[in-house]
């Protein structure tokens, strides 16, 4: 693969259905479930709930679901939702300038060359998923997709079935455990960790506490791929208003993932044993835009990168 830019130049190798897609932070569930025997793939259905699934608590993805205009969630996802709504207004345009970063993202490292993508966290999966952006570039794109949502997972292998199932894989695994998923039959059986991947974290780790440890499983994930492989990667921040955020992080105290909000030093450290492609370490909608960038940009919080293991 071959990124060009300015800065750097890189040589590489409710529950019915929807149309949006949610990142990263349905794959951390909390620590009594990471034990759980993984359920069977079960059929899709309209209505149809995973028995697992514990409705009484809001859930992090399905919140994101909500604040895209999909339907898969339930009342207590959107209550969370629009408590958060109150204290940031702007919320909705974050999660949507989020998914649109992802898919300039995506689109940039298939077009350079790579065809193999881990979305650590994917989230319910819908028009405009990475399967979608990368195989648009190259239609035998291979890609996993690992969360521990039986929603999403139900959701994921039904995409999976109508799609391409022979370069596509579904592991229902608790992204903080890295060996585990990168040991997986299914990750095997699809991506070839001796050639480049782009590991995708998207809106994934800031649901992930200080004492679990967010840069040792990026490294850990990186350690694993060669050279040339890519992190992609967003990240919340506090504004500058750390009052306001700080509000609308309580909105999360009551579901399956709290919430953790980092500096922009502490997020540029994830890149760590990577070069940051041009413009770098940067609000999303910044991030090689597709047109006019958005006069309210400073309000869309946070960061997203993406780097080239060197």
């Amino acid at each position: 693969m071959r990124i060009t830019d300015p800065e750097i130049d890189t040589e590489t190798e409710n529950t019915t259905e929807t149309e949006t897609d949610t990142e990263g932070d349905a794959a951390v569930e909390g620590d009594a479930g990471a034990d759980a025997v993984r359920p069977d793939p079960a059929p899709l259905a309209p209505g149809w709930v995973p028995p697992e699934l514990d409705t009484t608590r809001a859930h992090s993805a399905r919140i994101y679901e909500y604040l895209l205009g999909g339907m898969h969630y339930f009342d207590v996802d959107r209550e969370a939702a629009e408590t958060a709504l109150r204290h940031i207004p702007q919320a909705r345009a974050m999660v949507h300038e989020n998914r649109a970063f992802l898919a300039r993202a995506i689109r940039l490292l298939a077009e350079s060359g790579l065809t193999q993508f881990l979305d650590l966290g994917s989230g319910l999966p819908g028009t405009g998923n990475i399967g979608e952006v990368a195989r648009a570039v190259h239609p035998q794109a291979r890609i996993v997709l690992v969360d521990y949502d039986p929603m999403v997972a139900v959701h994921a292998r039904a995409l999976v079935a109508d799609g391409e199932p022979e370069h596509t894989a579904v592991v229902l695994a608790d992204v903080r455990r890295p060996a585990e998923v990168l040991a997986d039959p299914e990750l095997r059986r699809v991506l070839d960790l001796d050639r480049p991947v782009a590991v995708v974290m998207s809106a994934l780790l800031h649901f992930i506490s200080p004492e679990e440890g967010p840069h040792a499983i990026v490294r850990e994930y990186l350690a694993a791929v060669p050279p040339g492989s890519a992190l992609v990667l967003t990240h919340v921040t506090d504004g500058g208003h750390p009052v306001q955020a700080e509000a609308a992080r309580q909105a999360w105290g009551r579901t399956t993932a709290q919430m953790y909000v980092r500096t922009d030093d502490e997020i540029r450290a994830l890149f760590d044993g990577t070069e940051i492609v041009a413009p770098g370490l940067v609000p999303r909608p910044l991030w090689r835009p597709d047109g006019e960038v958005r006069g309210d940009w400073e309000e869309i919080w946070g960061l997203g990168g993406v780097g080239i293991k060197r």
